[in-house]
């Protein structure tokens, strides 16, 4: 995987942590986690055009 994927992967996880633990002390934020998943399936295509 290169760099940027890499960096957007961390990037993505560290946004799950800092996102469960917003909704663990202040609740749901749907717009939060709709992000999130957003984010995610660009690091996800991010990753699998770089892989080809």
């Amino acid at each position: 995987m290169p760099g940027s994927a890499k960096s957007m992967g961390v990037l993505t996880v560290g946004t799950l942590v800092v996102i469960s633990a917003y909704t663990a002390a202040l609740g749901s934020n749907g717009w939060l986690w709709f992000g999130w998943v957003v984010l995610g399936l660009i690091t996800v295509g991010m990753a699998a055009s770089r892989s080809q």
